[in-house]
């Protein structure tokens, strides 16, 4: 068996090669990344405040929520391996959700979680790109997160996708400050828009 050496330098990485679970468990550079089907997606550099105060607010509201249920909650960084596979060196897809619910407590181990949450919410932020955006909503449907959601801080907009019973996402209309989203997954959530973008200025973003 190989023995993978340490890297330090992200720039020593071929951008054009598959990667694994193992390979990445070698890595100390200071840049975040994940792995998608393989392939390397540079992760944003650190949050800004709004990215920071609207994850607080979501952790918050599902923190309370979940407090004395069996679920877990999750924030980054909290790796989340999208595989059916146990070893390392076959698991292609490591990603770091902000906010991720897990109710199987089977797939927690030491490492993060292997296999799908329940609910996974990412916040956008001005460097995501509409490839990046897209293949996390094909991998997370693809590999059966029942519940999606999506917040755009800029727009302030919050997107729900649910999955149906043929294995495909139900789309919500676009959520927006005023209106209450009622999680399929979590019955007797109920959440504010409001509340999440709460003493934010749109205007200084």
């Amino acid at each position: 068996m190989e023995v993978l050496q340490p890297l330090t330098r992200f720039e020593d990485l071929d951008l054009n090669k598959l990667y694994t679970y193992a390979d990445y468990l070698t890595w100390y550079f200071k840049e975040r990344v994940e792995l998608i089907n393989g392939k390397i997606f540079k992760m944003s550099p650190a949050p800004s405040s709004f990215h920071q105060e609207i994850s607080g607010n979501l952790f918050l509201a599902f923190g309370n929520f979940l407090n004395g249920k069996s679920c877990k909650l999750y924030s980054a960084p909290f790796d989340v391996r999208l595989s059916k596979q146990v070893l390392n060196e076959q698991v292609l897809t490591v990603v770091q959700p902000d906010l991720c619910v897990i109710c199987d407590k089977s797939k927690i181990d030491r490492r993060g979680c292997l296999g799908a949450p329940d609910l996974i919410i990412e916040i956008l932020s001005q460097s995501n790109s509409q490839i990046e955006i897209t293949k996390k909503y094909d991998l997370y449907e693809s590999n059966g997160v029942k519940e999606y959601w999506i917040v755009y801080p800029y727009e302030g907009i919050i997107q729900v996708y649910t999955l149906d019973d043929k294995g495909q996402y139900v789309t919500s209309k676009p959520f927006t400050t005023g209106d209450t989203i009622q999680s399929a997954q979590f019955p007797g959530l109920d959440l504010q828009v409001a509340s999440i973008f709460e003493g934010l200025d749109f205007g200084q973003m």
